[in-house]
């Protein structure tokens, strides 16, 4: 009896491969669900659009509002959408779904003037409406949500309203796997007018449509310095799907972690935690589990933090790693801990059976892991409760592996007769399963149909639209000539005003000639004066016949001289070179003066010497000063303190103080021609001064005074300098 129990049961084995069919595991990859908001910025009381209102999101997102008010930006349920704009109070929105926006705000500009809108249609706003008609529909009824954007392509009035309108075209058609539709209709949609968004979305078709040579190639087109920073991840995230897909797994890799990079640097989380999975995965395709490995154990931290689905997620494909490389019993706690979240979650939404966050497939899996390692006592209530669970839900084919699995582990437990009736619940379900298949496929096809058909229909329509306003292109020219004559009029009275303004621009450009030249020449009779004194202090070294030191001070005046000679010709320079001017020069005389005074330099931290701007020489003659005619005469050894500090945000401070005799004293002790070079040396900065204000708007300001009220006075001298 028992051998014909095992002979129907191997008969049936042969019978069922005949009803065999693979099941593709794809596993989506999971991420925090984001949609575009639309909406719209308008003045309460006119109904006039508001452009260049600030638009940001808390998660990261920010745009602003064009010239019809409206706007798009990237969110996510529970987002703080902010609206920020100098003539109107801030506003803040907590986003609950893909909805359209209309922000009514009061102006507290009471001059500001908005052009009025110019709309042919007698309702503005219908074609918005009908818009957001379609996307509601978008993931409800195809066929009502196409209707709609039939109607909107009617109203539409403007390029920028046919690009919106075949996108969301492009969007249904996505939507419902109809990749080839929705190239075409992103296509469309930037021949109308190219914007970054469609850009990405048509790549993503390209890639869906198995078009990847194409995808790669739009994905580099998109010029990335005008991403924001969640679009630069996304296309990344993007080029690194189409090379996986085309098992180019280093390419792939190298775009997962720029987009990984960008993703760490900007706090992009949910993007973080996709990347960290995708780079595991394409390590795990490649054979590299280690690797792999130590990124799923990143990306499932990182999820944790995230919302319970998006954990959920994660732990799965974990689990799923872990059952492809063997390690059955980490497979089966992570989906332990799985099933258990899921009846969690399940509570608070609809799970779709296309998901892989069922519970019946998540039964189906861990009995199969039981399977796997001989453990037949524990896998059959798995599998028993996942057959239980899709017959439920009406999963066929998750009830139909579940059973058939459970008829092989009875054959190889010996239980024969389980085995047989198992079996004979897998063809009855095979059967099932391939009736509703062929339904489907029956309705697809109806779909399709329904879905090219009006297709066609709107490209009809744009058609006849394209004529209607050739029609009306025609009157319009008529118009236009007789406006000629007006415009010519206009014109040539807005030609005297253009001559009037040439001969202004010309008086003051010569002023401004008459000014540079000034400039030059000052600066021509202040490097003499400079040079003159370095000299004397290379002579007053060969002199004292140290030729050691007169050679190592000649290679560091050597190398301030050509840093002069090369500023020479400059009105402005950076503040980083004048300040390494002053450094080399200070450290010349200190070099020469050393027994007579000590000096220090400092500058603030926090200024960044590559925003300011300074006169080349401006300030080496204050310290030429300070150090010949103030520390020099000094009894004892005096102090040189220079310090650079930030007193407003487009404002620095340059003091130059020393401990020497003072002014009065040093004037008192020099000869007559040494005070007719000084009077000289100073008068040149303060006409460099005066002339650089009137020409650049008060730049510079210089003021000295004494630095204390004690026998060395001293002097101290303070230039500011705004941006």
């Amino acid at each position: 009896m028992r051998l014909i129990i095992k002979y129907i049961w191997f008969l049936g084995i042969m019978l069922s491969t005949t009803f065999m069919h693979a099941q593709a595991n794809s596993e989506a990859i999971g991420q925090e669900r984001r949609f575009t908001v639309r909406g719209s910025v308008i003045e309460s009381d006119t109904r006039d659009p508001i452009p260049n209102v600030n638009v940001e999101v808390n998660g990261g997102a920010y745009t602003t509002t064009d010239y019809a008010g409206d706007f798009r930006i990237q969110a996510k349920k529970g987002d703080e959408l902010i609206i920020r704009h100098k003539d109107f109070e801030t506003v803040y929105y907590i986003i609950q779904s893909d909805e359209r926006i209309t922000v009514e705000v009061e102006s507290n500009n009471e001059e500001a003037e908005y052009k009025q809108k110019k709309f042919s249609r007698s309702n503005p706003n219908q074609f918005k409406n009908l818009i957001d008609s379609a996307e509601t529909y978008l993931k409800k009824d195809a066929k009502r949500s196409i209707q709609f954007v039939e109607l909107a392509l009617v109203e539409s009035n403007s390029v920028k309203e046919n690009a919106e309108t075949y996108e969301v075209l492009g969007d249904i058609h996505m939507f419902w796997k109809q990749y080839d539709l929705a190239v075409s209709n992103y296509r469309v949609s930037i021949q109308n007018m190219e914007t970054n968004i469609v850009k990405l979305k048509l790549a993503a078709a390209y890639k869906q449509n198995n078009n990847y040579q194409e995808s790669i190639e739009t994905y580099q087109e998109i010029n990335t310095r005008r991403l924001s920073n969640w679009q630069l991840v996304q296309l990344y995230e993007g080029i690194g799907d189409v090379y996986l897909l085309t098992k180019n797994y280093q390419l792939s890799i190298d775009n997962y972690q720029k987009g990984l990079a960008v993703a760490q640097q900007h706090l992009i989380t949910p993007k973080i935690t996709d990347l960290n999975s995708k780079i595991a995965q394409v390590y795990n395709v490649k054979g590299e589990s280690q690797k792999a490995e130590g990124y799923f154990n990143t990306s499932m931290k990182l999820a944790n933090r995230q919302n319970k689905k998006r954990a959920i997620e994660e732990k799965i494909k974990v689990a799923d790693f872990q059952s492809a490389n063997n390690n059955y019993s980490s497979e089966i706690a992570l989906r332990k801990e799985a099933l258990e979240e899921i009846s969690d979650f399940e509570s608070d939404s609809i799970i779709d059976n296309e998901s892989p966050l069922t519970p019946q497939k998540q039964n189906y899996k861990i009995g199969n892991a039981f399977a796997l390692q001989k453990d037949y006592q524990n896998a059959i209530p798995y599998l028993e409760k996942s057959i239980e669970e899709a017959d439920s839900k009406e999963d066929l084919v998750v009830q139909k592996d579940a059973t058939r699995k459970l008829s092989e582990i009875y054959r190889d437990a010996g239980q024969f007769d389980k085995a047989l009736i198992a079996y004979q619940s897998y063809v009855d379900l095979v059967d099932k399963l391939y009736s509703k298949k062929e339904q489907e496929i029956s309705q697809a096809a109806r779909f399709s149909k329904d879905i090219v058909s009006k297709q066609n229909r709107i490209l009809s329509l744009e058609s006849d639209r394209a004529l209607t306003e050739s029609q009306f292109q025609l009157t319009v020219e008529e118009a236009k000539r007789q406006k000629l004559i007006i415009y010519s009029l206009i014109g040539g009275v807005l030609l005297l005003l253009v001559v009037a303004l040439l001969m202004f621009k010309y008086i003051k450009q010569q002023r401004l000639a008459n000014n540079l030249l000034a400039l030059k020449s000052l600066r021509s009779q202040m490097n003499p004066h400079f040079i003159f004194n370095a000299l004397n202090s290379v002579n007053s070294f060969i002199a004292s016949n140290d030729e050691r030191t007169a050679n190592k001070y000649l290679t560091d005046f050597s190398s301030l001289m050509r840093a002069v000679l090369e500023n020479s010709e400059e009105d402005f320079i950076p503040l980083e070179k004048e300040i390494k001017l002053l450094k080399l020069y200070t450290k010349l005389e200190h070099f020469r003066f050393q027994d007579k005074f000590d000096y220090n330099i400092h500058i603030d931290e926090n200024i960044n010497v590559q925003d300011f701007i300074i006169p080349p020489m401006l300030l080496q003659p204050y310290i030429e000063n300070a150090v010949w005619h103030g520390l020099r005469y000094k009894k004892s050894k005096g102090y040189l303190e220079i310090e650079i500090t930030q007193t407003k945000s487009d404002e620095i401070k340059i003091s130059i103080t020393d401990d020497g005799i003072g002014r009065q004293k040093s004037k008192a002790l020099k000869t007559e021609h040494q005070q007719k070079q000084n009077s000289k040396g100073m008068g040149n900065i303060k006409k460099r001064v005066i002339i650089l204000n009137e020409m650049y708007k008060d730049k510079v300001d210089v003021s000295v005074d004494d630095f204390k009220d004690e026998e060395d006075t001293g002097t101290k001298v303070v230039v500011t300098l705004k941006k």
